[in-house]
Parts: C-alpha cells; structure tokens; sequence
C-alpha cells in the first residue's frame, strides 16, 4: 500500500521522529511511503519526503498569525501545490499527525480529505484541533472549547497573536472543517487527550488510544563521557529535556528548585536557544538542542534522574526516552504523563516543588 504522513517537521521533534519511524516500520514491510512537512528534517535520509512551502512560506504563514490570530489559514499557494503532488503520488492511505506549525491551508487540505475516498488517520498530539486557538489549556483553567471558544486567555501563547483575538471565528471555522470526513479516524497517544475528545465536536469519529513508542535500538542505556566532559563525576545529575522551554514546560520550577538542592546534585537542561541559556543561574548546566538521537541518549544515561515539571503535556515521549535509557522520571501530575510511568518513577502534583524535591533526592539516594 502506498502512504503518505504530514507533519509539520520530519525526524525532529517528538512528532517529527514520530512520523518517521512509522514510515520506517511500514517501508520495512513493504510498503510506499511518503512524508510531507512543513519545516526542519533530520535524519530522513532513506525516507522520501515531501516539502510543504518555502521558507518563505513558513515565515509569511507566522507572521500573518502573530497579527492576525488566523494560524491554519494561510499558506494557499503552498497548500495547492502540495495537493497536486499528493494527487500525482496518489496514496491509499493519508496519515496527518501535526497539521498546524504555519505550513498548511486548512480550508483546502480538508475540502480535498473530504472528497478523495483515501482511507484517513489523524493522530492527535495535543488540543488544537478542537480549539479556537491555543494547543492546550490546562494552564489557564479554559474550559470554553466545549461550547465555543472566545475572548481567549491564551492569546499570547502558542500560536500567538499580538494582535487580534480570533478565537470565536477559527473555532467556528475549525469545528465546519474538521467534522463530515468520510473514512477518518482519530488516534490519541493518551486516555486522558482521548476523553477530551469526547467532548469536543470531534466526538463522532471512531477514535482508537495508541501509545506513543520510540526506537529502543537508539533509546537504551548508552555509555558516554557526558559526565566527564562537564566536570559532573561526582555530582547527582538531575536532567530536563524539551525542544521548546516556553513557560508550561517549568523552566522556572527548575531555577527554583535549584536553589534548594546542595552542591552535590547539578541540574542540566537541554534544548535552550541562547537567549534563555544566558539567563541561566550559575547553578544549572544550560545546553543547546541537539538533533542527535544517539547523544540525547548518552545524555538520558548519564542522568540520575529525569524531571519533566510540565503543566500541560498529552503522552511526553522525552518520558519514555529517559525511562528506556535506565533513568527514573519525576513529573507533575498533568495530562497523560502518568500513563508514561513505571514502577520506581514519581508523580507530584503540578506546583508542588517541595515535593518535586522529595522525590528527586530520593530517586538519587537510592541510585548510590
């Protein structure tokens, strides 16, 4: 059968590797594959992708969002020209996974889903698909996305806008285009994002929950001289990873946190732009992202103990990553994070950083 997958990046990202390990696992079998984005690809060397846009496009698409509120609706010309090469392609089945990161027109992707007769996945990774606006909304206590979005309290977030407030109109607007697709299913990699679902327009479609898995020939206890090279030998390392540390992420709970532990741990983040990494305390190790699988990996072993203190979060693969590597997680109770824990893992509530404490020293004292 012939495939075609859409995400916003390829190979990067947890939804970008994502879609690229499925194309591999499917191309492993026999199948075609494709995979279309909009940005950024890495490590797709043997699968065959597809660009969505320019650069050009990409930035246009951004900035007419920041103004005008309307992420989604822009990017026609690109959006045409991709449909004519999915025309050509021709696939059996089409696999969306991220559809909105400024790169697709949603108004013609769905008018063309809605007549092709191609059998339809959707995976969901988080909230936007039912929303007027925002990707998650647990932060800001909204429960407005069941009735109809307005007046959003999450404007200045992801996808902002500094200027408009269009919540009422994209959730209008999302709830025509997104419903009366023949053949689509939704898949959720949490119970907790899938009982959302349930309750947003969303709800008539058959809907299956598929946890999210990574590569374990990548993702497993990996030697390294992470420790050595940052002079970190004789410290209990306590690590945070994520591509984008925006506020939800508890950025700031680790700086406070850091403040509570002794000399002997040290707190290493990664996936810091510069910016934020100048801002950093002495105290924390502050590093870039890396697109390396494998040194993310040598980085997760070297680690005592892995801490995600987000506050909105649907299934955190960096979760599973850490685990797979050998080291224990400690995260707030928020969304599907606790359907990524096991046995020896901590779950705290969102906030409670005395307890976040508690649990990180114990996981280390036990790791001695």
């Amino acid at each position: 059968m012939k495939y075609l997958f859409i995400n916003s990046t390829a190979g990067r990202g947890s939804t970008g590797r994502l879609a690229a390990e499925k194309c591999r696992e499917l191309m492993g079998k026999g199948h075609e594959c494709r995979l279309a984005y909009g940005r950024e690809k890495v490590g797709c060397d043997h699968i065959p992708t597809i660009q969505i846009g320019t650069a050009w496009d990409y930035r246009l698409h951004a900035g007419m969002a920041r103004l005008l509120d309307n992420q989604g609706f822009c990017s026609k010309a690109a959006t045409r020209r991709f449909l004519e090469q999915v025309k050509q392609y021709d696939p059996d089945v089409i696999w969306l996974h991220n559809i909105h990161g400024y790169y697709l027109h949603m108004g013609l992707l769905f008018a063309y889903l809605k007549t092709c007769g191609k059998k339809i996945y959707w995976t969901l990774h988080d909230c936007w698909s039912f929303t007027g606006h925002c990707a998650y909304f647990d932060f800001a206590g909204c429960d407005r996305w069941k009735t109809g979005c307005h007046h959003c309290p999450q404007k200045n977030t992801y996808p902002k806008s500094l200027l408009l407030d269009r919540s009422r109109r994209n959730f209008e607007a999302k709830r025509e285009i997104f419903t009366g697709v023949p053949n689509l299913t939704l898949i959720t990699p949490s119970q907790w994002l899938a009982d959302l679902v349930k309750e947003s327009y969303l709800r008539d479609y058959p809907m299956e929950v598929v946890y999210n898995t990574i590569d374990r020939n990548v993702f497993k206890p990996t030697p390294g001289d992470f420790r050595e090279k940052h002079g970190l030998e004789s410290k209990h390392l306590i690590l945070g990873v994520a591509s984008v540390w925006e506020p939800r992420k508890g950025l700031r709970d680790f700086v406070a946190i850091s403040q509570c532990l002794g000399d002997d741990y040290r707190i290493v983040l990664v996936g810091l732009p510069p910016e934020q990494i100048k801002q950093m305390p002495e105290n924390i190790l502050a590093l870039p992202r890396t697109n390396s699988p494998r040194e993310l990996a040598e980085i997760y072993s070297a680690a005592d103990v892995f801490v995600n203190p987000t506050y909105e979060e649907n299934y955190p693969t960096v979760n599973l990553e850490a685990r797979a590597c050998g080291t224990a997680v400690v995260c707030y109770d928020t969304g599907g994070s606790k359907e990524t824990l096991g046995q020896g893992d901590a779950l705290v509530p969102k906030g409670d950083l005395e307890a976040l404490t508690r649990q990180i020293k114990r996981i280390c004292k036990e790791r001695l």
